[in-house]
């Protein structure tokens, strides 16, 4: 595989369409509000376009001082200088990363995705980096202390993700109004509200959000059926030198114990 010089920009563009139109417009400034934050770097070559969620934690999300971190950013960043390559990550929301590698803006998703049958049969997937689950949260000190006190009820999902595929397959069981958003804030934003009962999340990161405080608490989990690894995601048949890249870095990561390192600064062991 050829060699790059290491260059890393990072793009907060928020919104769904919007910000898979804005892919690849650079300005000054920095942080989650839609600015632009570059990082000097010399050199030439091919230079990835990685696309990735907005509000992850703790795998992508902004920081007290207004830095993009987490264990996808760090994982990528190690990667890249390990092996060698050029990338700009993208910050769209798991829903426009996944339109922009769709619509050839985007090279790669980095983004918690997991992999399913289902998307193998439309993207190329790396080993496999973190083993995830789904889970169902409501508000702590709420009424809503079980599945089952969800009967009848609106809960919230994220558009695209294995969350929300649990969600919808027990909908008919629970008899459930589903409202979908495409970030995890705003999903949380409505439960708190009070407009849905609960809503459905990949458990590290809604064990994470736990640990900082967001007032909520889990209700239910799917440890089976909805159990599946996280992966690096490239379009099926294209960029198969990225993924061999990310997969052999992947490696020397776990066997240099830096693997371990970055996860264990998000989600102590």
């Amino acid at each position: 595989m050829s060699k790059f010089m290491s260059r890393r920009s990072f793009l907060a563009l928020m919104g769904g369409s919007a910000a898979v139109l804005g892919l690849g417009l650079a300005g000054c400034g920095g942080g989650s509000n839609g600015s632009a934050s570059t990082s000097a770097a010399s050199g030439s070559g091919k230079k990835y376009i990685v696309a990735t969620d907005t509000t992850f934690a703790p795998f992508e999300f902004t920081d007290k001082d207004n830095n993009f971190v987490g264990i996808d950013v760090d994982l990528l960043a190690a990667i890249a200088s390990e092996e060698g390559f050029e990338y700009d990550l993208q910050s769209l929301g798991f829903d426009a990363a996944v339109a922009a590698l769709e619509s050839n803006q985007a090279d790669a998703v980095i983004a918690g995705m997991s992999i399913t049958d289902t998307r193998k049969e439309k993207y190329d997937f790396s080993d496999p980096y973190y083993e995830s689950y789904v889970c169902a949260a409501a508000k702590d000190g709420g009424d809503v202390k079980s599945l089952d006190d969800l009967k009848g009820k609106t809960v919230a999902a994220k558009t695209g993700t294995q969350s929300a595929d649990w969600a919808e397959s027990i909908k008919g069981d629970f008899n459930l109004t589903i409202t979908y958003f495409d970030q995890s804030d705003m999903m949380y934003q409505d439960v708190q509200a009070g407009n849905s009962a609960a809503c459905f999340e990949d458990y590290p990161v809604m064990a994470y959000g736990i640990t900082q405080g967001n007032g909520f608490t889990i209700i239910g989990e799917d440890k089976d059926k909805f159990a599946s690894p996280y992966g690096f995601a490239v379009m099926k048949g294209k960029d198969s030198e990225l993924i061999e890249a990310f997969n052999k870095g992947l490696k020397s990561l776990k066997d240099s114990g830096k693997y371990d390192e970055i996860v264990n600064k998000y989600l102590k062991a």
